[in-house]
């Protein structure tokens, strides 16, 4: 039986099912993946005993971090809402139609989001409770478009909501990371953390916490290299999430 720990691996892949729509060379989409994909972390996260939810789509294509609704999503301002119709540096890459978002949408982010319900509502049903720990990693310098600015981002970084991540599960997360030696934010540089509109603030068994990793740590930096600490890394988030999983 699998454990009620689910892990949310939104960015990991680079693979964009359809070049429809899109403006730009793929050499310039390679760049602009570079920058944007959470390199490995389907890996660094990966776990045979618990749920792995993976999109199996790159962000690039369809991001399932964000709100389907561009009124409802604050990154839509910069053209990259749920689907990216500019890049990091603001010059367009593709071009969305309304029917073309609605495929899209019906096609992948909805498909992902009803696995990402049924795991939660199956550990409900198994357990009582559930924990959504959502798997990220952030380049060490912000983004262009990143809404934070501040330099000297933390080696680590969890997302939380108010409703949804108990200050039991802050405190453990930050009593971790600094056993570990490892310098930690909270909701910095990025916040937030993910659970599924049906339980959204109105579940309280229902609990998320995000975390990121600063790719820094892990790969060599631009490029996505692994560094010779990847393996490193990799065991600390795997005893993080043996600590959390203690925490249920």
């Amino acid at each position: 039986m699998k454990s009620q720990l689910i892990l949310h691996v939104p960015h990991s892949s680079t693979n964009i099912p359809w070049m429809d729509g899109y403006v730009v060379s793929k050499e310039e989409l390679d760049q602009e993946m570079l920058k944007l994909t959470d390199w490995y972390t389907d890996d660094l996260f990966h776990s045979e005993e618990d749920v792995m939810i993976r999109a199996d789509f790159s962000r690039i294509f369809c991001d399932p971090e964000r709100f389907s609704e561009d009124s409802e999503e604050v990154m839509s301002e910069f053209g990259m809402g749920v689907l990216y119709e500019k890049n990091d540096a603001g010059q367009i890459i593709r071009n969305v139609t309304e029917e073309y978002k609605k495929k899209v949408l019906d096609d992948f982010y909805w498909k992902h989001h009803q696995a990402l319900r049924q795991a939660v509502k199956t550990q409900l049903v198994q357990f009582g409770k559930a924990l959504i720990l959502d798997c990220h990693s952030y380049p060490s310098t912000p983004l262009m478009r990143d809404l934070i600015q501040k330099p000297n981002r933390p080696d680590f970084n969890i997302g939380t909501d108010p409703f949804h991540t108990p200050e039991h599960l802050i405190q453990l997360s930050q009593d971790f990371f600094d056993k570990k030696g490892y310098s930690l934010g909270v909701d910095w540089p990025y916040k937030g953390a993910l659970v599924p509109l049906e339980y959204y603030g109105k579940n309280s068994n229902v609990k998320s916490i995000m975390l990121e990793i600063n790719r820094d740590l892990y790969l060599e930096e631009p490029s996505n290299n692994k560094s010779d600490k990847y393996e490193e890394i990799k065991e600390v988030v795997n005893d993080y999430k043996n600590v959390i999983k203690n925490f249920i």
